[in-house]
Parts: structure tokens; C-alpha cells; sequence
């Protein structure tokens, strides 16, 4: 990276980091969130970036918070990220951080290198979907402190109490963290029909299997080729939220994009529709299988 520095500070007045619905009253022990279908980006970080709007949202999880919207209808409550994850990614851990991005790391601070950092895909995002650098030079640490705590702080608090607030009314709290996946990753078990959805318990840690079970069936029952940790077991909202001992317990749902999207467009498809009723009635009976397990 160039050791140019790249400087820009954002004004948080305005800024709504998410979107929640269902949270008054919900009827079941399940939640679902949302936190990579977010689009939108500060003016003041699109001025500083190297790439357009439409390049920024190529790792979006396109529509998926559409998708999740029939969930509502039903009385499971449903909280999506407003900010795109090219700005601040919330479904990554803070320490998740490339010290070689910044020009002002903190001497103190330990470098944490890990596969997502080293890909450019850490808490904040170096690269596009398309490996295209998102920045012209060096960042500030401090800057990005002021993303940490006006965007992925006030997001994960309040995940946090509506998953106390669950657990509260119900004894128990599902987690349903729902995202969408490249059409071109869901081919790669050989001799086998293109993934439509893939579950992630965290090979059985995150949550009861007979969960992950059921989802799976309810998806195949209606038509769909639906795997189990392959080609995602979760990531770290799957492993930061569940705490088996106190009955949370988390599961990611990821969804093949081409089964309800124009990936090149970023319009939806003919399909959309059913699919997002299709999953709705999926989770539903899930949900209602968990007052009776």
C-alpha cells in the first residue's frame, strides 16, 4: 500500500447503523440478524475512497434484509445493519485489525494477523470483492476508533439486549445470523446439485443439533439443496453469541445469491419472492418446533 495518508472523519450526527422490526413483542425464541446487507457510506468516505458506490456494495449481502422482512409478519423480530461492511465490517472481532493499513498504529498495540486480515477482509475492509484496493494510501487508527464506536459498538449492544430480552421472556434465544454467499462458491462438492443454502453451527457447538436439523429439512422439503458447515461453518457472530450453558445459542444461514439475484445487476430475480416466503416458513416452523424441544 502506498504510504500515502488518507485522511477523512465522518460526522455520525445522522447516521442510522441499523434498522430493527418485530422487537416490541416477539412471539417466538428466535432472532435474526442482518449485519452485511447495509448500503449505506458516508459521504465523506466515498470522497476518500478509490472506488465508486457500486464496487464498495460488490461484497454486500445483497437484499438479504428483504429477504428476512416476511420473518416480521410472523412475530420473530429481525435487526439489520444500515452501513455497508466495506465501511466497518460487524460481523468480524474488533482486535481483527491489519496494522499495515494504518500510518498511526499504536507502537503498544499487538498486530493480530489472521486469514481475514492477510485477505483484506478484517474489521475494516482493504479490498473489494473484486480484490480492487478500496484505499489510496494509509488510514487513521484514530479514525477508525470513531467507526468502532459510533457504528460497530451501537450495533452489537443492541443485539446484545435483544438477545437478553429474548432470553428473558423465553428461557432460551436463538440467534439466526443470515447472510448470502457467491453463486460461483456453491458448486464445489463434486457430483453434487449447486448449493441453494448452507447452515453453521460451528460443527454442533453453536446450537442444538436437532435445530440445525430441522431447518435443514424444512429447506428440503421445499425443493432446496441445503448443507451443514460446508461451505460455512460460522464466523464470529456464530462463535461470539452462543453461550450454550445459559441457553443462547446461534446458527448462520447463508443463501446462494443466485437463486434470488442478478449478480452482475444487483436486481433481484423472478425468484425472489418465493424464496423469501420459502425461508420464512422454513424458520417458522423451526421456531415453532422450539416451544415444544
Amino acid at each position: 500500500m502506498s504510504d500515502t495518508h488518507c485522511d477523512f472523519s465522518v460526522n455520525y450526527k445522522n447516521v442510522t447503523v441499523f434498522n430493527e422490526q418485530g422487537t416490541d413483542d416477539p412471539k417466538y425464541p428466535l432472532l435474526v440478524c442482518v449485519p452485511h446487507a447495509g448500503t449505506y457510506l458516508p459521504d465523506e468516505f466515498l470522497k476518500a475512497s478509490l472506488l465508486d458506490k457500486k464496487q464498495l456494495l460488490s461484497n454486500a449481502d445483497l437484499f438479504v434484509d428483504e429477504l428476512a422482512m416476511p420473518l416480521v409478519n410472523i412475530g420473530i423480530p429481525v435487526i439489520s445493519m444500515q452501513i455497508a461492511r466495506s465501511f466497518i465490517d460487524v460481523n468480524r472481532d474488533k482486535i481483527e485489525l491489519d496494522a499495515k493499513m494504518f500510518y498511526d498504529y499504536p507502537a503498544d498495540k499487538i498486530a493480530v494477523e489472521n486469514n481475514r486480515c492477510r485477505f483484506g477482509l478484517g474489521l475494516i475492509h482493504r479490498i473489494d470483492a473484486e480484490n480492487n484496493p478500496i484505499y489510496g494510501g494509509l488510514i487513521s487508527y484514530s479514525e477508525v476508533q470513531q467507526r468502532i464506536k459510533n457504528v460497530y459498538d451501537v450495533y452489537h449492544k443492541r443485539l446484545q439486549y435483544l438477545i437478553n430480552k429474548c432470553l428473558k421472556k423465553f428461557g432460551i434465544c436463538l440467534l439466526l445470523d443470515y447472510h448470502s454467499m457467491p453463486s460461483k462458491i456453491c458448486s464445489i462438492i463434486p457430483d453434487s446439485p449447486k448449493i441453494d443454502f448452507c447452515l453453521g453451527d460451528l460443527f454442533s457447538q453453536s446450537c442444538p443439533t436437532q435445530y440445525t436439523a430441522c431447518l435443514q429439512e424444512n429447506l428440503k422439503n421445499k425443493g432446496y439443496m441445503a448443507t451443514v458447515n460446508v461451505p460455512y461453518s460460522g464466523a464470529f457472530t456464530t462463535f461470539n453469541y452462543c453461550q450454550p450453558r445459559r441457553k443462547i445459542y446461534t446458527l448462520q444461514l447463508e443463501v446462494n445469491r443466485g437463486i434470488y439475484a442478478d449478480e452482475k445487476s444487483f436486481e433481484k430475480n423472478n425468484n425472489f419472492q418465493k424464496v423469501s416466503l420459502d425461508v420464512a416458513e422454513s424458520v417458522h416452523e423451526l421456531a415453532k418446533k422450539m416451544l415444544d424441544f
